[in-house]
């Protein structure tokens, strides 16, 4: 994308154990754990303040399509393939309520989220006049719906959803509870012809995946590669919920140094996608476990243009990408929590506390 942005906050894993992104391994002090709970209610006071604004924009009949209750079943109703879906589209929206949708993404989302989001819906440009004027492929057939009443000491949570992009997030008692699942997809993957030619905009994912795997030697392919047929898509594809997958793959313990750079590189690309504070509380998570826990596994070629897979899991996340479709052009790279899409085990657990 060649995106900048602004580099992800360092937290330490010792941070809070009142925070869902948090281990409860992680040992923290007084001081910590009130500068933990800072950064989620910045997070979640902003997120808030995006919904209001965006919510009182619109007329009775916007808002009966936009607004569900928080307990709605339709919540864990997710796509990334072009379908309908509930909520309000961008194209049922006024120029103005535009702008404010679009804060609600702002909200949430890194500099470089942002831009590959952006990326990827103006994409249905592409396939518009590549399909020959297909009126499926809309660049504002992308969904926003919203559960429950925004609030910053409530639960209520958001979804902006459409072909290839699906952002899901859930908040409760002023803290964000879950990010995912998150998906985004391209196709193409790389544009080879018009105005915007070379435009790649899931690169990074792809690159730094491949930088890992070809810096393996044999005795780490040998643990590494999956066997069998190169996976047709992501393994988890959407279903409500995300299960470990095996074979897991070499534990980034065995990996060498520069190796594990690379693989944390790779994992950036997905918890990047999200503001640096929220981003920063799920590294000092995965780190909190410690390499043993972290794997990589790989499946196809890895040349440039080859059918190839991979996947990244920890005991609490599962970083999926594969890019078969269209000659290997057309990539889809998601991110789960087993425990908590939706935020599902939190949700629990706050109401069973709150009650």
């Amino acid at each position: 994308m060649g995106i900048m942005r602004p580099s992800l906050l360092i937290i330490p894993a010792a941070l809070a154990a009142s925070l869902p992104f948090v281990s409860s391994r992680a040992v923290s002090t007084d001081a910590e754990s009130a500068a933990a709970v800072a950064v989620q209610a910045k997070a979640v006071a902003d997120m808030t303040q995006a919904a209001k604004i965006f919510l009182a924009s619109l007329d009775d009949g916007q808002k009966a399509e936009a607004v569900f209750r928080a307990e709605d079943d339709e919540r864990k109703n997710w796509h990334f393939v072009p379908l309908d879906r509930k909520g309000i589209t961008l194209e049922k929206l006024r120029p103005e309520q535009d702008h404010l949708a679009y804060a609600m993404l702002n909200s949430v989302l890194s500099n470089e989220g942002f831009g590959k989001a952006a990326a990827i819906m103006s994409q249905e440009k592409i396939l518009f006049e590549l399909e020959n004027r297909a009126p499926h492929r809309n660049t504002e057939k992308y969904y926003l719906a919203f559960f429950g009443e925004p609030s910053e000491t409530g639960v209520w949570g958001w979804r902006w959803e459409g072909h290839h992009f699906s952002l899901n997030v859930t908040v409760a008692g002023g803290k964000v509870l879950s990010m995912t699942p998150s998906f985004m997809g391209t196709n193409p993957g790389e544009v080879r012809e018009g105005p915007r030619k070379g435009l790649r905009v899931l690169a990074e994912e792809e690159e730094h995946g491949r930088q890992l795997v070809k810096s393996l030697k044999d005795d780490q392919k040998a643990v590494a590669m999956l066997p069998g047929d190169v996976p047709a898509d992501v393994i988890s594809k959407e279903e409500r919920k995300a299960v470990p997958l095996q074979p897991a793959g070499i534990a980034a313990d065995k990996l060498e140094p520069g190796q594990r750079e690379m693989l944390w590189r790779t994992i950036e690309e997905y918890i990047g996608r999200f503001r640096p504070d929220l981003a920063g509380l799920v590294r000092g998570q995965l780190k909190a476990g410690g390499a043993g826990t972290i794997t990589f596994a790989w499946s196809g070629g890895t040349d440039v243009g080859q059918p190839h897979y991979y996947r990244i899991q920890s005991p609490e996340f599962l970083f999926e990408y594969d890019n078969t479709q269209n000659n290997a052009n057309h990539p889809h790279a998601v991110w789960r929590d087993f425990a908590n899409d939706f935020g599902e085990d939190l949700l629990k657990k706050h109401y069973s506390e709150a009650h």
